[in-house]
């Protein structure tokens, strides 16, 4: 089981995962978290940052979906109606029916569909329980609270492969 909980690569920030990048590794379908991947909790609109990322990867033809666990309609609803793109929310991740609506939703397969969430526990597992890839995303509110700073901590042993696939990564391209 605990293969099930290895993201295939860790990113610092959301906005690393280009469209480039995704549409090399075959992916059509972007499903991402929103709290903690994209914005605060407390965010009620997305950033000029958030919405630049996003453009980019739909003007390249990657559609994008937020499923959150959030159990807030409202802010997600409001969150996403700005931006024009759809959502599942109280996806109860990393339970499987509810991302496989959404990828139903957006005319997928789990071989083109990826998550990209900042949480081990329910976005990594959740997508690797649906034949996902799964990318991960250091927390945009960092180690704020006692809370954060444990979660982030028992989790960390589950980054660290995905980090060092990354570097590599990344030296492989500067090589190139």
């Amino acid at each position: 089981m605990s293969f099930l909980l290895f993201p295939d690569l860790l990113f610092d920030r959301y906005d690393e995962l280009t469209a480039d990048y995704l549409k090399k590794k075959g992916v059509q379908l972007l499903l991402s978290d929103l709290d903690n991947t994209l914005a605060l909790h407390e965010t009620r609109r997305p950033t000029e940052g958030v919405r630049a990322w996003i453009n980019s990867l739909t003007d390249a033809g990657i559609r994008v979906m937020i499923v959150s666990n959030n159990r807030s309609p409202a802010r997600v609803e409001a969150y996403c109606h700005d931006m024009g793109i759809p959502y599942v929310g109280h996806a109860g991740k990393p339970k499987r029916r509810r991302l496989l609506e959404a990828m139903h939703l957006g005319n997928a397969t789990p071989e083109t569909t990826a998550l990209l969430g900042d949480q081990i526990f329910t976005d990594v597992l959740g997508a690797r329980r649906c034949g996902f890839q799964s990318f991960c995303v250091e927390p945009v509110c960092g180690r704020d609270s006692l809370w954060h700073w444990v979660a982030y901590w028992l989790q960390d042993p589950f980054r660290v492969p995905a980090r060092r696939r990354r570097k590599k990564e990344r030296q492989q391209m500067q090589k190139d």
